[in-house]
């Protein structure tokens, strides 16, 4: 699997790991061959620094062929003392020797005999005496043996023009090791304290930064199939490019939710006024041959009629044919009818009329009406929609359940709004709420709620039904004057 095609959970707090490391690394190293050519800097220094003590004195004890001044010279940075000095412990041996590079004296004399040639001491002199011979050991400075265990500070011995010799100080090639590795281990304690704050606190952060990409990326895969959720605006709070990201993204959404509510409407609205021209074109039809056969009845009832069994036939036609004009006159809703304007007692007459239904089923009705005075809508209109409304929330109410209503004016609107507790609607279901014959009704012909529709809508106003906490809401909204 190719790393770069990881999530980016994953990818950004690795890389972020990754690069952590990688400096940390680098810059420990750094700091380590820095401080290692420093410690054998400062090695230098302090040989140089003994270097130039010894060499006044032991120019005038070579002068003189003072031996034993020279072997107290030599001899005495290496005696111990209270206060050691750890640059002077790390001292191997302290070596006179003359121009021709015999040794005149040395602090260990055991480890170089005097009037002993340089190079015939070992293989390390041997090194250094070529090299004193090739600079004629006119300058001072610092001698590594290739393969050798030493390494050796040299100075010549001189006052004015001349020359009596070179002072030799010998030390061992791993002597700022040690005081290397000591400040190395703290600084490695020091890096993996930093490395282990950094490195979870890179997680953290890559992680706080990548939740957010990741659940965009899975909400957008569903844009096309259906609507998806927001995205929590406290996961991202901040107001860089993720943000207005994250800001657009929530934008996005609803303005499709609004896209979507409005095409529903729209194929809603078409659906229903198919459906409406349908029925009315149905309606026409039948109210001539019903208009024939009603007064072919009342006909046949002016006759004296003497059998009963005729007589009772006659009226079981009757009350058919009556039934078959309601609910063909309920397919017929014209807004456009005279009526008078709307007052607050039209609104407590539906109350009248519903109270049966409400005691037969022991129901608690919430009623409020805030219409004060005539309000201009058509009162029989608005009376027979909230009157369909009020008789399906009684009859979807659970026994002993709750039925709530409240009217008011608001805006320049009349808003109604009827809500039950009863059992709530499935989304095919509202899809279908509306329509005449509506199969949700189990009892009569469902056309209340198509009835509704089209007075609210022949109103210029809306009607909708929405699922809230435990109960449906069915809500009406008529603008003033449009009766």
């Amino acid at each position: 699997m190719n790393p770069l095609d990881l999530s980016f959970r994953h990818k950004i707090p690795l890389w972020g790991s990754v690069l952590v490391v990688i400096t940390a690394v680098a810059v420990s190293v750094t700091l380590m061959v820095q401080t290692y050519e420093e410690l054998e800097e400062d090695l230098a220094i302090n040989m140089g620094t003994l270097a130039r003590v010894l060499t006044p004195q032991l120019f005038h004890a070579i002068l003189r062929d003072d031996v034993w001044k020279a072997y107290e010279l030599v001899r005495m940075p290496l005696r111990e003392t209270a206060t050691p000095d750890p640059h002077v412990d790390e001292i191997e041996n302290i070596v006179v020797v003359d121009n021709a590079l015999r040794v005149f004296v040395a602090a260990h004399p055991m480890a170089a005999r005097m009037r002993t040639r340089l190079e015939d001491i070992g293989p390390d002199y041997a090194i250094v005496a070529a090299r004193l011979k090739s600079a004629d050991g006119a300058e001072a400075g610092i001698i590594h043996a290739s393969g050798s265990s030493r390494m050796f500070f040299h100075t010549p011995l001189v006052e004015g023009k001349a020359k009596l010799g070179v002072l030799l100080i010998v030390v061992p090639e791993g002597t700022v090791l040690p005081r290397f590795l000591a400040i190395a281990r703290y600084g490695g304690v020091a890096g993996a304290l930093i490395l282990c704050v950094l490195l979870p606190f890179n997680w953290y952060w890559g992680r706080r930064m990548a939740e957010p990409l990741v659940q965009l990326t899975q909400r957008m895969r569903e844009v096309g199939r259906q609507l998806p959720e927001k995205l929590d605006p406290t996961l991202y709070t901040h107001r860089d490019e993720l943000g207005s990201l994250f800001q657009t993204y929530n934008k996005m959404l609803v303005e499709l939710g609004e896209k979507e509510e409005l095409e529903r409407q729209i194929v809603q609205s078409d659906r229903l006024a198919a459906l409406g021209q349908l029925a009315a074109g149905v309606a026409h039809e039948i109210n001539n041959p019903l208009g024939g056969m009603l007064m072919a009845i009342d006909t046949l009832k002016s006759q004296t009629v003497t059998d009963a069994r005729t007589a009772k036939t006659i009226a079981l036609l009757e009350r058919g044919l009556d039934q078959i004009k309601e609910t063909v006159g309920a397919l017929l809703v014209e807004a456009k009818l005279k009526s008078r304007n709307l007052s607050g007692s039209d609104i407590e007459d539906v109350l009248v009329l519903v109270l049966p239904q409400v005691h037969k089923k022991a129901l608690h009705l919430d009623w409020h009406n805030d219409v004060d005075g005539e309000t201009p809508l058509p009162a029989t209109l608005v009376r027979q929609v909230l009157i369909n409304l009020l008789l399906n929330a009684v009859h979807a109410a659970e026994y002993q359940g709750q039925v709530a209503c409240r009217v008011r004016v608001d805006g320049g609107m009349l808003r109604m709004v009827v809500a039950n507790d009863g059992k709530l609607l499935s989304t095919e279901q509202m899809s279908h709420l509306f329509e005449p014959f509506s199969p949700l009704s189990e009892d009569g012909h469902g056309l209340g709620l198509w009835v509704s529709y089209q007075i609210a809508h022949q109103l210029g106003g809306v009607i909708g039904a929405s699922r809230s906490t435990g109960c449906m809401q069915f809500s009406v909204e008529l603008p003033m004057g449009s009766g």
